[in-house]
Parts: structure tokens; C-alpha cells; sequence
């Protein structure tokens, strides 16, 4: 009776310790790093750029297939120029060459001195978190540093592993509710515009049809024909300087920088307008002194006005 009841007991402890053992199993690793080798074809209307680099993969799990199952998301273009599998010791090692061509999405609300951050992140579409973790291996630097942005300037380069959930169980119907997660390799290349010739490009014909404008105040006020005529010619250059610029950028709803200094200066060349009327009404009424005096101080006034507000908006979008 003794010898029944151990075997029964000893029974039920080891269904339970297999049972908590096939609860506890934990995941296969895969140590993952990456080597940037260029970055280029920075397409900004269409949000897009080209990213080379090599990646490296160490892992126990002889059933990981990466070759044929690595998966990047937001990658419009993959080619794997180059790849080699050592499986000499205990651990397979994967090496690949790749290209890719990103989607991804840029902030422009302070272009031309914007801040933006490429990003970058691989899973297996075979093995779900529960099977395989991604471990960022960051031994040695992670991007050439030979290698130049043209018009960029790479402020940092950073890897991390982290979980994608899916709220879809991509078909099959055993999973419920319909969730699944996988496990990624996320890598995240700050970058920022050098932006001081760039801005002097753009904006040159901006400030020049301002100060265009701006110089009807020393025309004499008998000249009312040639002050209306050249605000009104500023006034489409500044419209048509604009629409150069937006060309270039990605479309948004948001109010940029670009949109803010050109509705400033719209602005205060249609007051430069306004203002030779005043002057053309106060030479009406025979006021010729007081039309000068007002012409001289209302330029002083709206030049100073004009300038602060613009080094305002430009040194809030520098330090953002």
C-alpha cells in the first residue's frame, strides 16, 4: 500500500515538473549586428532613402532559416548582394550584404533645419516572440565613419530589440483572439539637415522681393504708380518662390517654417500696399508733409517688425 501510494506520487510530481518545464521554456536568442556602410538617395518629396550595410546573426537554433525569412518592414526594395553560413562550432553564424530602399516619414515643420531620424527594423517571418529574441550585439562601432551624408550630418546611430504586435493572427484560426507578436532589430540613424547654404538658396528671392517692396517708401509719394507696381510685382514673387519651395517637400497639413516666413513676408507686403494708399489719400487731401513723415516712420516700424519676427521663428526652428 506504502510502495502504491509513492508510485503515485512520485507519478504526479513528474507530470507537473514536465509541465512547469514546458511552461518555463524560454525562447532561442539570435545575436544580431549591424555595420552601415552608406546611406544615400535621400529622396525627400517622396519619402524615401537607400541604406546599405552588413548584418551578422548568432544563433543555436539549427531550424532559423534567415536567408530566405528575413523580413524588413517598410522596405520598398531588398537585395542581398552577398551571404555566408559558418556552422563550424556550436552556433550558427550568418552573414549577409545588404541594400535596401526605405519608406519612411519626415518632419518638415522647421525645414530647412529639421532633425530626422531614419529607421531601420528586421524580424523573421517564421518564429513569433515566443520561439526567437533578437539580442543587439554592439560590440565596435555600428556605421563607417568615412562615409558622408551629403548635406547631413549623422548625430547618432543606435540598435535595440524590441516587440511588433500584430492585432491579426495572419490567418490562422487556432490563435485566439487574434494577436500575434515578433520579436524585431530596430535601428534608429539620427541625422540633421546642413542647413545654412540650403536656407540662403531658398529664401534668397523671398527677402529680395521683400526688400524690393520695402523700397517703395523712398520713392517720392508723387510716384504712386511705380509703388503700387513694384508691391504688387513682389507680392507674386514672393507666391511664386513659395510654390518652388513646396514643390520640393512632401505634402503636409501642418504650418512649417516654410509657410510661416513666406505668409510674414505676404503679409507685410501687402501693409507696404496699404501704406501707399494712406500716402496716396493724405496727397489727395494736399497733406504732402504729412504723407512723407508718415511713409518714413511706418518704414522704420515695419522693417524692424519684419526682421524680429523672422530671427524669431528661424532661431525657434535651429533649437528645436
Amino acid at each position: 500500500m506504502i510502495n502504491t501510494r509513492f508510485l503515485i506520487l512520485l507519478f504526479i510530481s513528474l507530470n507537473f515538473g514536465y509541465a512547469a518545464f514546458g511552461q518555463d521554456k524560454k525562447p532561442d536568442t539570435v545575436k544580431t549586428g549591424i555595420y552601415v556602410t552608406s546611406i544615400h538617395d535621400i529622396n525627400f518629396k517622396d519619402k524615401e532613402y537607400t541604406i546599405d550595410f552588413w548584418l551578422w546573426l548568432k544563433y543555436k537554433n539549427k531550424d532559423f532559416n534567415f536567408v530566405d525569412n528575413l523580413e524588413i518592414p517598410q522596405a520598398k526594395e531588398v537585395k542581398k548582394s552577398f551571404s555566408t553560413i559558418d556552422t563550424s562550432e556550436a552556433q550558427t553564424y550568418l552573414l549577409m550584404k545588404v541594400q535596401c530602399i526605405m519608406k519612411d516619414s519626415w518632419t518638415i515643420n522647421n525645414f530647412p533645419f529639421d532633425h530626422q531620424v531614419l529607421r531601420l527594423s528586421i524580424e523573421n517571418s517564421q518564429f513569433d516572440s515566443g520561439s526567437l529574441i533578437f539580442i543587439p550585439d554592439t560590440v565596435g562601432k555600428q556605421f563607417d565613419p568615412r562615409f558622408t551624408l551629403r548635406g547631413w550630418d549623422i548625430d547618432s546611430l543606435t540598435t535595440s530589440a524590441g516587440i511588433k504586435k500584430y492585432e491579426t493572427a495572419f490567418g490562422d484560426e487556432s490563435i485566439k483572439p487574434a494577436h500575434t507578436e515578433y520579436s524585431n532589430f530596430k535601428v534608429r540613424v539620427g541625422i540633421s539637415r546642413d542647413a545654412f547654404g540650403l536656407f540662403c538658396k531658398m529664401f534668397l528671392g523671398m527677402y529680395v522681393a521683400f526688400l524690393i517692396s520695402f523700397m517703395c517708401f523712398y520713392i517720392h509719394s508723387d510716384s504712386i504708380d511705380s509703388r503700387f507696381g513694384l508691391s504688387v510685382g513682389s507680392l507674386f514673387a514672393v507666391i511664386g518662390n513659395k510654390y518652388i519651395i513646396d514643390g520640393s517637400l512632401p505634402d503636409t497639413v501642418t504650418f512649417t517654417l516654410v509657410d510661416t516666413l513666406h505668409g510674414i513676408t505676404l503679409l507685410f507686403i501687402l501693409a507696404t500696399i496699404v501704406s501707399t494708399a494712406i500716402s496716396l489719400r493724405l496727397i489727395k487731401k494736399d497733406k504732402l508733409a504729412q504723407a512723407n513723415k508718415f511713409d518714413s516712420r511706418f518704414a522704420v516700424i515695419l522693417l524692424a517688425l519684419y526682421v524680429v519676427l523672422n530671427v524669431f521663428f528661424i532661431v525657434n526652428a535651429v533649437s528645436a
